[in-house]
């Protein structure tokens, strides 16, 4: 049996694994609230994961790139870029799979080809770039928000002081701006 058939056949095992590594990532009840269950309503952030992990399993067990492991992966690097975690505590989700791989691969007797093993630790590498590409990325459109918050705000208050203290005969104050 090749890596990838036994990546297939463990497949559930591998996915189950990776999802509470990742729930364990999070800090105190946050990791339980977030592995507790995958309904979409009561707890949005694990169902977004255990969905899109799956995605992204299955792109990378085809050895596909773009859509069908970008997709996946923003959408996993747009959760963890809004939470307070460090850019390599928040991407560290992908090296996670390693972990859960192996974890699932000691005892299984399969005689597998180092060839194959460096193959999808490389795919995996890969992908731990892209996700902090995908963080930065999202890290970057938080911090625009958040200027033009403030620039908005500050516009908001420059015309409000305008209209409190005009200049002379009903002009602006140049001495506000």
């Amino acid at each position: 049996m090749d890596l990838k058939q036994l990546l297939s056949q463990k497949r559930l095992s591998i996915l189950d694994r990776w999802l509470r590594l990742i729930c364990e990532s999070y800090p105190g009840e946050a990791a339980k609230s977030v592995g507790r269950n995958n309904d979409r309503f009561s707890n949005p952030v694990g169902y977004v994961l255990a969905h899109e992990i799956e995605a992204l399993y299955e792109g990378l067990l085809q050895g596909k790139e773009g859509d069908p492991v970008s997709v996946p992966l923003e959408k996993i690097m747009q959760i963890r870029s809004v939470q307070d975690f460090p850019p390599s505590h928040a991407v560290a989700v992908i090296p996670l799979l390693k972990k859960a791989i192996h974890e699932a691969m000691i005892g299984s007797g399969a005689d597998l080809q180092l060839k194959d093993w460096f193959e999808l630790e490389s795919r995996i590498d890969h992908l731990s770039l892209l996700a902090f590409d995908v963080y930065s990325k999202c890290r970057e459109r938080i911090n625009e928000i958040r200027l033009n918050e403030v620039r908005k705000e500050r516009d908001r208050t420059l015309r409000l002081l305008e209209r409190m203290n005009p200049g002379p005969k009903g002009q602006s104050n140049p001495d506000v701006a």
